[in-house]
């Protein structure tokens, strides 16, 4: 059998799943799973850099302790985070979080030096604070970027410490408005202007293009080798690989965050998309994902929080079917970001400070739908699509009352699954790498074959 290995790392923690083709059905295995959290180091959030890497290694053992040695490796993990290299190749420590406050203000004093408008034009991408462009703006500001030789995104680091090779992987590179949406190459005349400096990085490579292998000492402390390739190393590009739409099909990648977008062949970087708050990230094959974020399993991960955990999600979501009440909140207002407490928050935007947990949760269903309703209106009309279908992947998909009220405000057809969905274009990728034959389409009927995918 001829396995691959995904390594799907998320913002609270990471997997290893091994998958291989079984008669035309892709299997999976979890072989490994470890923690990940942000820490807080002198006020500066940051993450726990060598732990990762330890842990990466530490599942690439159990592969081998199970006797089921992968012949390729990717990793994805989340978007606009990266590490800086010196000229040994030795970490500028530390690696600091997107969730970190030092990008405060940093997009108003870059509006100064080319207006919002225009970087939009530039990238296509939505001028969020955590952007990877304005955070190397800070570094530059800091003279920490003096001293970097290397710019390295998380799984391009956690990679190089696989190989000792450094790449720069394309999908990863354009969400955070580095990546010029239309040469589809790194924007290095807007770095200029900003006073980044561009030696740092390297060409970019597509997903399906190999790092190379195991560094001796890593094979050596593995106890096998393997070839470390590129999926769409940003996580919601490896799950909107897996999910099979169509041109005329929407896909909701739903957790924490809901990401609601379409497959386009070109960049849409119009007024009236920048103002939809739609942005256009690189995807596999150069496809671009025109999506939207919008604030989804947040709400009730907090809400779950404030009642101590009283009650699972399947308790809530029946408590919220119980209730009448559909007043609305807007999912995406600030006061919804970091709340202290969450129902408060709901009960304030609302001026009901007695309305029932119920109540809360229902609001917080309609809303969602309807925010996605919208969101499908803003893509039909900019884009000139007329949506058929809208396909919710991610675990959020397992939520059958937001499913059911996604159809109900959309009057689309929806389908929901898979659920894990970024492992399984992670792993989808590493096909396509190892057989030119098994292209896109081929995967992606290959998904529809293999996993649950049912009609709401």
């Amino acid at each position: 059998m001829r396995y691959s290995l995904a390594v799907d790392i998320g913002a609270s923690s990471g997997r290893h799943i091994l998958g291989w083709l079984e008669g035309g059905i892709l299997k999976q295995q979890e072989v490994y799973r470890f923690e990940n959290n942000i820490t807080n180091q002198n006020g500066t959030l940051v993450w726990d850099i060598e732990h990762l890497v330890a842990e990466v290694k530490a599942g690439l053992k159990a592969c081998g302790a199970l006797g089921k040695i992968p012949c390729t490796v990717a990793i994805d993990t989340w978007g606009v985070d990266y590490v800086l290299l010196d000229k040994n190749k030795k970490e500028i420590m530390p690696v600091i979080s997107y969730r970190d406050s030092r990008t405060n203000g940093i997009p108003e004093e870059i509006d100064k030096i080319i207006p919002r408008e225009e970087l939009y034009k530039r990238t296509g991408i939505q001028p969020i604070n955590f952007n990877t462009i304005y955070q190397l703006y800070c570094d530059k500001k800091s003279g920490k970027l003096d001293k970097a030789a290397h710019f390295l995104m998380i799984p391009e680091y956690l990679s190089f410490k696989l190989t000792g090779v450094i790449k720069n992987e394309y999908t990863n590179a354009t969400t955070g408005s580095i990546v010029n949406a239309k040469t589809k190459t790194l924007d290095k005349d807007l770095l200029k202007l900003l006073g980044i400096k561009t030696d740092i990085f390297k060409e970019l490579s597509l997903p399906t293009t190999v790092v190379g292998n195991l560094s001796d000492e890593v094979r050596e402390e593995v106890g096998f080798d393997t070839t470390v390739i590129f999926c769409p190393s940003h996580d919601t590009a490896s799950a909107v690989a897996a999910c099979p739409v169509g041109d005329n099909g929407v896909y909701i990648s739903s957790g924490t965050w809901s990401l609601i977008g379409t497959e386009n062949k070109e960049p849409i970087l119009n007024a009236e998309a920048m103002n939809g708050g739609f942005t256009n990230e690189g995807g596999i094959n150069y496809r671009y994902r025109f999506l939207e974020n919008i604030m989804g399993m947040w709400l009730f991960q907090n809400i779950r929080c404030n009642l101590d955990k009283k009650y699972s999600y399947d308790e809530m979501m029946n408590m919220a079917m119980e209730s009448d009440f559909k007043e609305l909140i807007n999912p995406n207002s600030p006061e919804f970001t970091a709340p202290e407490n969450m129902i408060e928050a709901i009960r304030k935007y609302l001026d009901k400070p007695d309305l029932p947990i119920g109540d809360v949760l229902n609001s917080v269903y309609n809303s969602l739908a309807n925010s996605y309703n919208e969101a499908v209106k803003t893509i039909e009309r900019v884009s000139g699509k007329q949506i058929d279908l809208i396909n919710i992947i991610g675990g959020g998909s397992k939520d059958s009352y937001l499913n059911k009220l996604t159809k109900e405000y959309t009057g689309k057809k929806v389908l929901a699954g898979p659920t894990e969905a970024t492992a399984i274009g992670n792993l989808i990728a590493q096909f396509m790498y190892l057989d030119n034959d098994f292209t896109l389409e081929k995967a992606r009927e290959t998904v529809k074959k293999s996993f649950s995918i049912v009609e709401v």
